[in-house]
């Protein structure tokens, strides 16, 4: 052991002793289009306006997300389309009067660039949280802090879950992903603990119906970013395909997935 400390501090000296700032020169691949476009209906509104949000990737050393305008965006199903709008220059495209329903097939259409990307995905419907639980003995030392919120599943079909949880203690949100495998037709749970949770705080979470195609898509992000609080949606550190091609040039793939999901919301103050 002495002999490892030893190392460490020599090691120490020559790295806290060396002034010189070292650039790696990296090779930049061509920027791709980055597409966030998560339609999010909240139970017991209107959910008619909704956004689409379009960026580039970028070189690792870079500070700032270029953000793509003039692209042309649309939803569609089989009876409407929906226009998406610029907000000038800020790569966010609003629509004021989408029309949200459980079940039905929309299709994304974005063409940017001479290029055309689309991708087609189903709203899914989520039950309604029933009930919220608090133990103050939880963890593995018993002395956690843990909330635990059920909802009914449906058990007609498999269904799959995303949750989103928002302490107002931490800068990011944490998010979950479960499906009813083991829970067909019965009621489940979400779970939230934090070291740092504390009577008076407050936990916001967001249950989201999703596709079996986006819960697999989720699950690689989480286990890539290892879900410590940091979001899924950032940019990865793998390429991980979503859902939406490009028609005119598949090599020239963007990054992001479509999703349309009814959510249901609930706020609970630790107690």
């Amino acid at each position: 052991m002495k002999h490892l400390n030893f190392l460490f501090l020599i090691s120490l000296f020559f790295i806290l002793g060396c002034e010189d700032v070292i650039d790696i020169d990296l090779n930049n691949a061509s920027p791709k289009l980055v597409i966030e476009a998560s339609i999010q209906w909240e139970n017991g509104t209107t959910g008619n306006e909704q956004k689409i949000k379009l960026t580039t990737t970028t070189g690792f050393y870079s500070s700032e997300v270029p953000v793509v305008s003039n692209a042309v965006v649309t939803i569609s199903n089989q009876n409407d389309t929906f226009v998406f709008t610029e907000n000038p220059g800020t790569g966010i495209y609003i629509c004021t009067n989408f029309s949200p329903i459980i079940g039905e097939t929309y299709l994304l259409t974005i063409n940017y660039n001479g290029e055309i990307y689309s991708a087609t995905e189903k709203l899914i419907g989520t039950p309604a949280i029933e009930n919220i639980e608090q133990n103050n003995d939880g963890g593995f030392t018993g002395n956690d802090i843990e909330i635990k919120f059920l909802y009914q599943d449906n058990g007609i079909e498999e269904n799959f879950y995303l949750t989103q949880f928002t302490p107002n203690f931490t800068i990011l949100p944490e998010y979950d992903v479960n499906d009813d495998e083991f829970f067909q037709g019965n009621q489940m749970f979400g779970l939230y603990s934090n070291e740092e949770m504390k009577p008076n705080d407050i936990l916001n979470f967001t249950l989201h119906g999703i596709s079996e195609k986006y819960y697999n898509y989720l699950n690689i992000l989480l286990g890539i970013a290892g879900n410590n609080g940091g979001s899924p949606f950032s940019t990865p550190s793998a390429t991980v395909r979503g859902n939406i091609i490009n028609q005119t040039n598949s090599d020239n793939y963007p990054l992001g997935y479509f999703s349309l999901s009814e959510t249901q919301k609930a706020t609970y103050i630790i107690q």
